[in-house]
């Protein structure tokens, strides 16, 4: 199924990174939170070297969580990946998430200097 997306948009100096899940070889990594939160940020950072960016441009990311119990085993995995400078961050429970995910997470980069 294709979906109406685009991974990333530039909006001038402004990069939006569309939400990844912690998808692998077109299905759903096993092992739950840790697991798909380690391979939904492993995309995220693929999407944002494929724009020539690093975690070091994000300025501000959105995690969807289907369970806020998950919290804190996100959190490793997120500081694993956002390790200074740390972004902006919301994280919010949602009632459910694409592909029966469990983790999902979006981004803003910025291009210019900081």
């Amino acid at each position: 199924m294709s979906l109406p997306l685009r991974p990333a948009v530039a909006a001038g100096d402004f990069v939006a990174i569309s939400g990844q899940v912690g998808v692998a070889d077109g299905a759903l990594v096993e092992g739950g939170i840790s697991a798909e939160a380690k391979q939904g940020l492993a995309n995220l950072v693929a999407v944002l070297e494929a724009n020539g960016l690093t975690t070091a441009d994000v300025v501000k990311t959105n995690v969807f969580l289907t369970s806020m119990d998950d919290f804190a085993a996100m959190n490793e995995q997120y500081a694993q990946v956002f390790t200074a400078d740390f972004p902006a961050r919301s994280a919010v429970a949602v009632h459910q998430l694409p592909i029966g995910a469990c983790f999902e997470i979006e981004a803003w980069a910025y291009r210019g200097s900081k």
